[in-house]
């Protein structure tokens, strides 16, 4: 496989559960500070960001938090907590967006995916408004209705 072929990125682990329960408007790429330990436990694929999020400090740090990264087998004294926060690198102006869209009511920031491009660990984050239990029923029925549009599409029968 030549650089050509290669994919852009690698997926270490998505978000799926944010998709079901946010509707995302805007998304960033940021790359984020991480310890040797933790590097090997993320390319072992031993992280969960299914409950993580992102706050701005009173320093205009952008953080991730509770993105778990289990602690690494042969770490010992070198492993560090599994849910610490985990500081973003950002530009200001990026920072600035997201510290507008956190006070905005209703809207926060979330984590989407975690991949390698070009050896380094990336943060997919997106802007997020959450859903009511209507808009969740609305997306189930949508997607029931293109499922049965494909399965007519292809010659296959009408459930009853």
């Amino acid at each position: 496989m030549t650089n050509s072929d290669k994919p852009a990125y690698k997926t270490i682990a998505k978000n799926k559960r944010a998709f079901h329960d946010y509707h995302i408007e805007d998304t960033l790429e940021a790359g984020i500070v991480l310890t040797g330990t933790e590097i090997k436990s993320v390319r072992a694929g031993r992280v969960n960001i299914t409950d993580s999020f992102v706050i701005i400090s009173d320093t205009r740090e952008a953080w991730a938090v509770d993105m778990q990264i289990s602690p690494y087998a042969q770490g010992n004294r070198f492993n560090v907590p599994e849910k610490r926060q985990r500081k973003l690198l950002l530009h200001q102006r990026e920072i600035h967006r997201l510290a507008a869209a956190i006070n905005q009511k209703g809207y926060t920031v979330v984590g989407l995916e975690l991949y390698f491009k070009d050896d380094l660990v990336k943060f997919k984050i997106g802007i997020a408004k959450g859903k009511h239990d209507y808009d969740r029923r609305d997306d189930i029925k949508n997607r029931d209705a293109a499922r049965e549009l494909d399965r007519i599409k292809k010659g296959g029968n009408i459930r009853e």
